[in-house]
């Protein structure tokens, strides 16, 4: 009978080049993924320290994202509001020039722009919310359009805004309370551009009653200056923190991922090494495998 004695032999190497094709497969698997493993159960009792980690990726990442948004809405914030101290401010070194010289000249130009700007940047948007408003996100928070409708008016008529705030949370257990209000950063501003309605159409020279007008928006608007410039420094300061806050959790990200990346990813060098080895093993298996097929007892008899 043909090849009796070397049946053993080779039901020996048929299990050994199955295993070696099992060592490869899994190799080359290892090389297309980056991966150790292929499920978590490969990856033994790292795995639940793994799947630890993730979670605590997704909360990072979660925080860093909520801080971001945050951020973009307080810079919003502080141009608007700077927007806001610069027409003023321009407005207020042209009052005191025409109530120094008498002559006020072009003044009307100057005061109808600054309220444009003024009223605008109250009623800046995000994505088709109103930022300064509140919880009132769909009402205009400064309803007035035109400077000479401000005559008669009150506070509680002009201002759409409510005095909710908006709050985030942009760390691990820690809610930052943000948002500006149109009625807290521009009280004051309002009444000066009120009594400055209510003086009229100003021509190239003042009368009394307007000179007055003039002095009593000035009170106002140094006191709303103020006002504008105090919201907007609070305004800053949640902007460095929050910024801050992002920053870490950017940073606690990278860490975990790290922790993710040791326990998960391939070493691809030592992959590899063992790829040209196994394939070593697996054609030596053949080559052993072929030369014990070819063998007969017929050849020794």
């Amino acid at each position: 009978m043909n090849r009796v004695a070397t049946i053993p032999l080779q039901t020996t190497m048929a299990s050994a080049i199955s295993r070696a094709q099992g060592d490869l497969a899994v190799t080359q698997q290892r090389i297309a993924t980056g991966k150790k493993a292929l499920d978590y159960s490969d990856l033994g009792t790292q795995a639940p320290r793994i799947l630890s980690a993730r979670s605590m990726i997704a909360r990072a990442d979660a925080h860093a994202a909520v801080g971001k948004q945050v951020t973009t809405t307080l810079s919003i914030y502080d141009a608007s509001m700077g927007t806001i101290d610069s027409a003023v401010g321009s407005l207020r070194q042209t009052m005191l020039q025409a109530i120094g010289t008498g002559q006020t000249t072009g003044l009307q130009a100057v005061i109808d722009s600054a309220f444009h700007q003024f009223r605008n940047s109250l009623n800046t948007t995000e994505r088709g919310v109103a930022l300064f408003g509140g919880a009132q996100t769909q009402d205009i928070p400064f309803k007035v359009d035109q400077l000479a409708n401000l005559v008669g008016t009150t506070a509680s008529t002009v201002f759409g805004n409510d005095q909710v705030k908006a709050s985030a949370e942009v760390s691990e257990g820690l809610k930052v309370q943000y948002g500006v209000l149109a009625s807290e950063a521009g009280n004051d501003l309002y009444l000066a551009f009120r009594a400055l309605a209510e003086a009229g159409p100003i021509g190239t020279t003042p009368t009394a009653a307007q000179s007055a007008k003039l002095n009593e928006a000035m009170g106002y608007m140094d006191s709303g200056l103020a006002q504008l410039r105090t919201v907007n420094a609070d305004n800053g300061r949640k902007l460095a923190e929050v910024e801050t806050l992002a920053t870490r959790s950017d940073e606690r990200s990278l860490l975990w991922q790290d922790i993710v990346s040791r326990n998960e990813d391939a070493d691809l060098a030592q992959v590899a090494i063992d790829l040209t080895r196994q394939k070593m093993v697996l054609e030596a298996s053949y080559s052993v495998f072929a030369q014990l097929s070819k063998l007969s007892l017929l050849s020794y008899l």
